[in-house]
């Protein structure tokens, strides 16, 4: 715990922000991408802490967020089937599709269950021969290695009742999109540490030097949030692009090779729809033919899915830095927790769902 607390020092954090302050001389506009980041912000109060030259943004960095609408009614159709056993992580079961979720699939009679690893579900196919097991394998380059790992080893078990519901994304495409946008505001990024740690940073220079931004690969606790936003603030300053790594505990330049080394075994890149950004080219991954037996979206007929968007929902807008949780006009009345209108709201990385959680509604009402 020794290393934990001292990245949670108050001491130390108010350390780097004043360091901050006496380094910015121009307003600055951060992203950070990833939303277990968002979080950390929002609870620590860093974003309110910050000098008022340094705004920062929320990214994309939400998989369960930026899942397409029609694939979470895909899941939902396939959950409705009585041959079949639905897993998922939690935080997908209460994300809206157009008229419900899987909670009330479950609440209807649908086998819909949490498990904690998706190779969790390749041993309830094991043990339930007679059904179909379907896992909602969604993310960012951080889950797709044991996303793939389940597929492998279905195949080597044998395991024929056994599926993916595939919605991989990745993250520099998005950068990209963000960065290439006509209404873009960002002017340096936080990269997500976690992403880093899987992948490296290997693919960030070209970024950088392509927009002319800094890049800052970030961790996680209030004080490795505070020195990436210096780093950052330091290099706009100076003028200097590139990408920088201020999370070097955990990330090297060319990540965790074996589990790079899956995620190519099984998945290629594609073309992905981004809820409520839109398609971004080769910004995702399916499966290769050589596990195409394991993809359900094949296997099911799930082909026909028409959807129905809140018209209410800002989620794309707040996805893509242009406006916050606040900015919404259903943020915490129409729209909350126990009623979303949008994943955003729901998601344990979403931008609103930090917003509301830690009352930043109650202060906009006070």
């Amino acid at each position: 715990m020794k290393y934990i607390t001292e990245y949670r020092d108050a001491k130390l954090v108010h350390g780097v922000l004043e360091e901050i302050r006496r380094t910015v001389t121009r307003p600055w506009t951060l992203m950070e991408i990833c939303g277990g980041q968002t979080h950390a912000i929002v609870r620590h109060g860093i974003d309110q802490l910050l000098p008022r030259e340094v705004e920062l943004v929320h990214g994309p960095g939400c998989p369960v967020c930026v899942t397409p609408l029609e694939l979470i009614d895909k899941a939902l159709a396939i959950a409705s089937r009585p041959d079949v056993i639905f897993t998922s992580y939690g935080d997908m079961l209460r994300v809206p599709g157009s008229g419900r979720d899987l909670f009330s699939i479950r609440a209807n009679g649908g086998d819909v269950r949490v498990v904690y690893s998706p190779l969790d579900a390749v041993k309830i196919a094991q043990q339930n021969p007679d059904k179909q097991v379907v896992f909602f394998a969604i993310g960012f380059e951080t889950t797709a290695p044991a996303n793939a790992m389940s597929v492998v080893q279905a195949k080597a078990l044998g395991v024929k009742n056994f599926s993916i519901l595939v919605s991989h994304v990745c993250v520099p495409p998005a950068m990209h999109a963000i960065l290439s946008s006509s209404v873009n505001r960002v002017q340096g990024f936080l990269a997500a540490g976690h992403v880093n740690a899987v992948m490296g940073y290997w693919e960030y220079p070209p970024l950088a030097e392509k927009y002319h931004v800094p890049i800052v690969v970030t961790g996680f606790e209030p004080l490795d949030i505070a020195q990436g936003i210096l780093v950052a603030v330091q290099m706009l300053e100076q003028g200097r692009v590139g990408v920088e790594n201020a999370y070097a505990r955990a990330v090297t330049r060319d990540g965790n090779l074996p589990a790079q080394q899956v995620i190519d075994q099984v998945f290629e890149l594609c073309d992905r729809k981004w809820r409520g950004i839109g398609t971004i080219p080769l910004s995702g991954w399916r499966l290769r033919p050589a596990y195409a037996e394991f993809d359900a979206e094949s296997r099911f007929d799930v082909s026909n899915i028409e959807t129905n968007e809140s018209p209410l929902c800002i989620a794309g807008q707040i996805l893509q830095g242009l406006k916050k949780p606040h900015d919404c006009s259903a943020f915490g009345t129409l729209c909350t927790p126990e009623h979303p209108l949008g994943a955003t709201m729901v998601s344990s990385e979403g931008a609103c769902a930090a917003y509301y959680k830690y009352g930043r509604h109650m202060i906009l009402e006070n």
